[in-house]
């Protein structure tokens, strides 16, 4: 383990890929790129699957769910859910080490419990129907509160069930100590992957579709660009003497970082973001631009949080 990852928990030998399951397509998708990357990176899989008893007893009623039956069946149903994902993984991936679960808590809470030690935690883009699968809120929920890397598994689209392999990693760059984090991944995930490094930092959030003219003659241009350059140039100056392989390109834009990322993610393999920071990405986890992402990216996107990111959102 390299040394710049040596008090990380995420990056210790023992800590697995986790992805969570319901039996969607989604989760499919999810589970299967889980599964390369544990095995790219030898790497235990852990399958997880949540039972949400506390929504289970809204729709059963408590009484229902005091009953040993109804509670082995909900559990029984679990157990075959996880046991048949591991069987698709072990029958397509045999070198992969996996091991299940099934919890009683929310998918949420119980990805949420993994992100404090897993390498990274994966989730499907689209869940499945019925109680304890509100994909939305759970994207929210897990994207907004890890302590770790999570990857929403997205693709190009429902008629393409594998995601890119190929394109760069592309990282949205904010200019502020806080971005450091989803930096740091995307090199990772570049030099893992052999992929190209884009850099895209946007120095504004502006949106400018509303205004008559063209508002790039509003601003001394020139000066801005020098400036942001610089910034951007600083923030990742680090990193590219740490991984010196990983070709980096930098792509600076006046504004509107939600919509630039989101046309990269038609040809990237994978958009890291960070937690929060200057500018642009402020407040980004429960913001517009993650949102916007994880939602509609065509592609997996990486959302990073800092261990200060953490703190902040706590304290």
């Amino acid at each position: 383990m390299s040394s710049q990852y040596a008090d990380d928990a995420h990056h210790l030998a023992s800590a697995p890929v986790v992805v969570g399951v319901d039996g969607s397509a989604g989760a499919r998708t999810a589970l299967l790129w889980a599964a390369e990357v544990a095995r790219d990176r030898g790497r235990d899989l852990r399958i997880a699957y949540g039972l949400d008893l506390p929504s289970a007893s809204r729709v059963f009623n408590n009484y229902d769910l005091s009953e040993p039956a109804v509670l082995e069946r909900l559990r029984a149903h679990g157990a075959a859910l996880v046991a048949r994902e591991a069987l698709a993984v072990r029958g397509t991936l045999p070198e992969v080490q996996v091991s299940t679960e099934v919890s009683s808590e929310h998918p949420a809470r119980m990805l949420l419990r993994h992100s404090a030690t897993g390498y990274l935690v994966a989730l499907g883009a689209q869940g499945a129907d019925g109680f304890g699968t509100h994909i939305g809120s759970i994207l929210l929920s897990v994207t907004s509160h890890a302590e770790g890397p999570v990857v929403v598994v997205r693709t190009e689209s429902e008629e393409q069930p594998r995601p890119r392999e190929s394109g760069p990693v592309v990282v949205g760059v904010d200019g502020s100590p806080l971005s450091e984090a989803a930096v740091a991944a995307a090199f990772e995930e570049a030099a893992e992957r052999g992929a190209q490094l884009v850099a895209v930092h946007a120095w504004s959030d502006l949106t400018f579709g509303s205004f008559v003219g063209d508002p790039y003659t509003w601003f001394p241009m020139s000066d801005i660009e020098v400036n942001e350059e610089a910034i951007l140039a600083e923030r990742l100056a680090g990193w590219q003497e740490k991984y010196p392989d990983v070709p980096v390109r930098r792509h600076i834009s006046m504004a509107e970082p939600a919509a630039h990322l989101q046309r990269w993610s038609e040809s990237a393999q994978l958009i890291v973001v960070g937690s929060h920071g200057r500018g642009s990405f402020r407040g980004l986890l429960l913001g517009s631009v993650s949102n916007s992402l994880v939602q509609h990216a065509k592609c997996p996107v990486m959302v990073v949080r800092s261990p200060e990111g953490v703190q902040a959102h706590e304290d």
